[in-house]
């Protein structure tokens, strides 16, 4: 189901990581023939192998960007006769948001307007921000335009729905997260605290939970946990945790994380199961990719915010390498995971791969996990994202949308799709990250190791 370009790169013999003071040339691989001496062999690999160049990050991102940029406009429309809406004086009924390849309010949006906010940090292209500003800021202009037409009908299926009258942790959480950090990076105004007292209203007080206050659904079976949700409502707390300086966030925040945890991490395994069931004896473990993805950057979206003197820190700190450890184990060669992590015969799976090369990245560059461990998986597995980004600047091998299942078919045959909104925001966030640490440490490619050295 997945293809791979294939790049010939310079001969290794066992990937091992020292520091070394010099920095060398790497040579121009050689191609194999039959005279080749065995010792002089080239490897075969299925993705390109050994240290980016932050040129070509950006070259990707810049890709990724101009498709996003060119399909999710920011206009309203008549439905009916398609022209657009320019006065906003009298509610015209037939009016929505001009349809593009994606939805501008959607939880998978609100990772992409975080990814571009840090793309941006990382390239210096204040393009990547600009994105994010300007459809926060849209969306959030036309709050009162729409405000009758969902009072009227909260439940329609109407362009401002999920943030206006939001029903589920999906339509609050990553539009919140990534909402706060434009407004505290000074490019949203501070007018759009109305929609984020929104978004946190629910989750503190409207969303669904068991006995002792974990964030819970009644589907597909009553008192269920999704491990999805731990993304769609701790890094929103965390940032309003930051944004007002309130523990309170802080404490709830990090509640849910050990509430999870200790229902749904397999301590031997350092995996999640995607779902939990209140009742149940025998839980279906089954650690799907990407929501284990939403659970490793929910803690590093948790730590990079949450005081250093708070007492769950440590906590979130142990789970945050342990997971790591459980998924280092579970790559495949190619860098890439598997939608069903340990199952080697399910799918190679995209978005996933750029979440964990994202939160891996980040959690080395603050100091949280060994580099000389985990750099070189990390740059793998932005090597191996790298190739399904198209020349269009589309994405390819996201599994698109995905319950909570009780078989591992379920999970093996999920389709993949260009159109899958889960992998636009993953490959910025890793992509920028990935520019970060090769800013801070390089590799180098020898005739016996890939080395690390750290830059002054």
């Amino acid at each position: 189901m997945v293809n791979f370009s294939k790049t010939l790169v310079l001969a290794i013999a066992s990937v091992a990581v020292t520091y070394t003071a010099s920095l060398a040339q790497t040579p121009t691989p050689k191609a194999n023939d039959s005279t080749t001496p065995l010792h002089l062999l080239q490897p075969d690999y299925p993705v390109p192998y050994g240290q980016p160049k932050p040129a070509d990050v950006v070259k990707v991102l810049d890709r990724v960007y101009a498709y996003l940029n060119e399909s999710t406009p920011t206009q309203v429309i008549d439905k009916q006769t398609g022209q657009p809406i320019t006065d906003f004086t009298k509610f015209n009924t037939n009016a929505i948001i001009k349809p593009g390849d994606f939805r501008l309010t959607s939880y998978e949006w609100g990772v992409t307007y975080a990814g571009m906010l840090l793309a941006s940090e990382a390239t210096g292209d204040a393009r990547y921000a600009d994105y994010t500003n300007k459809r926060l800021a849209f969306l959030n202009s036309l709050r009162p335009y729409f405000r009758e037409q969902v009072s009227a009908d909260p439940h329609a299926n109407t362009s401002l729905r999920p943030m206006l009258a939001p029903h589920a942790l999906d339509d609050v959480g990553a539009m919140c997260a990534a909402m706060i950090k434009a407004v505290r990076a000074g490019g949203l105004k501070a007018d759009a605290r109305q929609q984020i007292d929104t978004y946190m209203n629910y989750i503190m007080t409207k969303e669904y939970r068991l006995a002792d206050g974990t964030l819970a659904r009644n589907r597909p079976q009553p008192n269920t946990l999704w491990l999805d949700d731990l993304f769609m409502s701790v890094p929103a707390l965390a940032q309003m945790g930051k944004l007002t300086n309130d523990r309170k966030y802080f404490d709830e925040a990090v509640k849910q994380v050990l509430q999870f945890s200790k229902r749904m991490f397999n301590k031997e395994k350092g995996l999640y199961m995607h779902g939990w069931v209140e009742g149940m004896n025998v839980h279906p473990q089954f650690h799907w990719a990407r929501a284990n993805g939403w659970a490793i950057m929910t803690k590093v979206e948790l730590l990079d915010v949450l005081p250093q003197d708070h007492p769950g820190r440590g906590a979130v700190l142990e789970l945050l390498r342990a997971h790591v450890q459980g998924l280092a184990s579970c790559q495949a060669g190619s860098g890439f995971w598997h939608q069903l992590l340990d199952r080697n015969d399910s799918y190679l799976e995209t978005s996933a791969t750029a979440i964990y090369a994202y939160s891996i990245a980040r959690a080395i560059n603050r100091g949280w996990l060994d580099a000389k461990a985990y750099a070189p998986m990390t740059m793998l597995a932005w090597n191996a994202v790298s190739t399904k980004v198209t020349d269009k600047g589309q994405i390819e091998g996201t599994c698109v949308g995905t319950g909570m299942g009780f078989d591992p078919a379920f999970y093996y045959y999920r389709p993949i799709n260009v159109y899958a909104a889960h992998g636009y925001g993953p490959v910025l966030l890793a992509g920028a990250e990935v520019i970060n640490l090769l800013n801070k440490k390089t590799f180098e490619i020898n005739d016996s190791s890939l080395q690390l050295t750290e830059r002054k």
